[in-house]
């Protein structure tokens, strides 16, 4: 493999090796590992979010004889190489991996030698070692990559796969057909060195690529070297034979018409595919995506399935494929519902036929039979699960597909992975234990909040204590800079796919229309509203104006109907239920000076808010209020001279107010946002789930605000 040092020049994939950066790690043969890893994962074309394994093999000091001994440090279970970590690495002695093979009773036995790998453990605090751990272990490489790219897998998935590979690699790269990852295939990985000494790689058929070196660099150069000959390959075929997908049958609509249809089915579609759990959704319409979608070759290529059994785990056996118009009427839901129920339940019942057709006597219990990938042909790919992240990655998984089956069909023909085999991979026992490991759903999980105001004081409270408890939230405020900083900080706290947000002024029904077509678009609907934009005036009846009348029942009550009544819509169309939480105020209850224009508008909320809890409850909508007092800590009500007023009516200063508020309480408290936050988690957390059109009150006890 010397022709492959000093490649650099590369057009299908990216070259990021850094010669200073390497040299500070020589001579520490992981932490090289460690940082080839991390540039092969940063390359979405050269493997996917969670995909592929590496490793390296050295020597090290046995901590017991005290001797030199082999080594190999893995990626263990679960883990992703593009962020991988020495805590992410999985530590074995060689010698006694190698040494299970006197101990292996053959494939039917397989799933045993999982539990086997623990006695090969040569660093206790190491991860546990993932099923892929032999097809390093009996490869004698001191550093091999095995990857899932896509310019490998559509060869790998091609009808003709083995001989396009010998004829392409000029018998450099061998051949293993397919195989459900484990022991054995570990095997048959030597056995097909062994066959081929001198190869530089070996294709799995149907599932992706190892390549090697015996340094961190050549294992890196040459992984690159073989998937750019792949791509090559593909890009060089890419309509020579007949038009890519078998040519256009729809042309695509623009992209504003796209996400308009996208934001009126998206909400009808995640109410289908949360009919056992809630899932968060997730759109995209790449032009990848459209490619496929606007085929000629959809309806035959869609119902294969995938191929790699990475793509296969988080997509499922076959996407569902609408057969909607990509101008269809959208508005009636009740309509759509109607037109789209036989297909989901058509493919409920595919998904049954599946399992019963291919289970096994200890198979694990059928899951959920929604489908994870939905195509609607004109328009994009939605994909649901159970949080915003996996729908997404699962998203990027089919889209990894598209481009297997677009390179596959180019130079030959495209292959799935059989059902019997597909199944096998998914109802896996190894992989059931792994579901089951898996920590318990937090509260929200698969929820979707709005919080208006939500970009600081008590809406920026309620949405930290959403995500903390496992929603997805849209940030949203009136003010655009404020949000963008608010966005910012939950971004950098809780990573991308915890939040969007929506520039909102709740006094108008198109911007509101927009920040809800925003939420379904991130995240395919909404489960939580939170009313909790508000602002304050503090005049006695002589001094208040017109204006500040109509500003304070603009916001506080014509923004609480206006939010409601758009987020209603989402909630039937979903037809899953909802929470509806507003914030209203003690105020509501209780009468003070200086407060006419403010109190009767918090009183109107109050009311509005059982109103609407009596009108919506047929739906599974709950509707209910806290009541807060005096929460001053970042709060915008304190602005524009409340303060000032509230603490010229009680005959005291501004600076007093914390603890003129506190001292008035039964406890004796003062009111935090994470207060009111608290609260509104314990009405939505699923505790309450049988409980609409009440009123708690977070005022740390002030007798004249008792409801009852």
């Amino acid at each position: 493999m010397s022709e492959i040092i000093g490649k650099t020049s590369f057009k299908h994939v990216s070259y990021l090796w850094d010669d200073a950066k390497a040299a500070e790690l020589e001579g520490d043969e992981v932490a090289l590992l460690l940082y080839r890893s991390n540039l092969l994962g940063a390359d979405l074309r050269l493997t996917n979010y969670g995909g592929g394994n590496t490793s390296c093999k050295a020597m090290a000091k046995d901590p017991l004889m005290g001797q030199e001994t082999e080594v190999m440090w893995i990626k263990g279970s679960g883990g992703d190489i593009g962020t991988l970590t020495r805590s992410g690495l999985a530590a074995l002695y060689i010698d006694r991996l190698r040494s299970l093979e006197n101990v292996y009773r053959g494939i039917e036995h397989e799933d045993e030698m999982v539990e086997l790998f623990n006695h090969c453990i040569y660093d206790l605090a190491s991860k546990a070692p993932s099923i892929d751990t032999p097809l390093h272990g009996f490869l004698p490489f001191k550093h091999i990559d095995h990857l899932h790219p896509d310019a490998a897998i559509a060869i790998a998935a091609a009808k003709d796969g083995k001989r396009i590979t010998q004829d392409l690699f000029n018998g450099e790269l061998g051949w293993v057909d397919w195989q459900r990852p484990g022991f054995d295939l570990g095997l048959k990985l030597r056995k097909c060195l062994a066959e081929n000494p001198g190869i530089r790689g070996i294709m799995l058929g149907s599932h992706g690529l190892f390549t090697w070196g015996d340094t961190a660099y050549e294992s890196y150069v040459n992984t690159l070297t073989v998937i750019e000959r792949c791509a090559e390959y593909l890009e060089a075929n890419y309509g020579k034979q007949r038009p890519v997908f078998g040519g256009v049958k729809i042309t695509p609509s623009a992209a504003e018409s796209r996400h308009r249809q996208a934001a009126a089915l998206a909400p009808v579609l995640r109410g289908f595919c949360s009919s056992v759990h809630h899932m968060v959704g997730h759109f995209t319409d790449d032009e990848r995506v459209l490619e496929f979608i606007n085929s000629n070759d959809l309806g035959r290529l869609a119902p294969l399935g995938t191929s790699c059994p990475d793509h296969f785990l988080r997509t499922k056996i076959s996407p569902l494929v609408l057969d909607l118009a990509p101008d269809a009427d959208l508005s009636d839901a009740e309509a759509l519902k109607a037109t789209l129920a036989p297909a989901f339940e058509a493919y409920r019942t595919m998904y049954r036929q599946y399992y019963d057709a291919c289970k096994h006597p200890d198979s694990p219990a059928m899951r959920d039979p929604n489908p994870v990938i939905v195509l609607y042909p004109g328009v994009g790919l939605f994909s649901f699960s159970k949080d915003k992240q996996t729908a997404r990655v699962a998203a990027e998984f089919y889209i990894n597909a598209i481009n297997v089956m677009k390179g596959a069909e180019a130079i030959s023909e495209y292959t799935s992975l059989p059902r019997q085999e597909a199944f096998d991979i998914e109802y896996w026992l190894l992989e059931e234990a792994k579901l089951q490991r898996m920590p318990k759903p937090k509260p929200l999980t698969g929820k979707v909040a709005l919080v208006t105001g939500s970009a600081g004081g008590i809406g920026k409270a309620i949405a930290k204590k959403f995500v903390h408890e496992g929603a997805v939230v849209v940030l949203n405020d009136v003010n655009a800079a404020r949000l963008e900083h608010a966005g910012d900080e939950f971004k950098a706290a809780f990573g991308k796919d915890a939040c969007t947000t929506a520039v909102l002024d709740v006094t108008d029904a198109a911007g509101i229309q927009r920040a809800f077509d925003a939420a379904v678009l991130a995240f395919g609907g909404v489960d939580i509203i939170v009313n909790n934009a508000g602002l304050s005036i503090s005049k006695s009846v002589e001094d208040h104006t017109e204006k500040d009348w109509d500003l304070l029942y603009n916001v506080l009550v014509k923004g609480q109907f206006l939010v409601t009544q758009a987020a209603v819509a989402i909630l039937k169309k979903q037809g899953i239920g909802g929470d509806i939480v507003n914030i209203v105020s003690k105020n509501a209850l209780v009468s003070g000076p200086n407060n006419a224009g403010y109190g009767s508008a918090k009183a109107a909320q109050l009311h509005l808010s059982r109103l609407n809890a009596a009108e919506l409850g047929a739906h599974k909508i709950r509707v209910n209020v806290v009541n807060p007092d005096a929460v001053i800590s970042d709060s915008n009500i304190w602005a524009g001279g409340w303060a000032e007023g509230r603490a010229k009516a009680y005959g005291i200063t501004v600076a007093e107010l914390p603890a003129y508020y506190a001292k008035r309480t039964l406890l004796n408290e003062i009111i935090l946002p994470e207060d009111i936050a608290n609260a509104c988690f314990v009405l939505v957390g699923g505790l309450m789930n049988k409980s609409t059109g009440n009123v708690l009150n977070v005022d740390g006890g002030v007798a004249m605000a008792f409801v009852r």
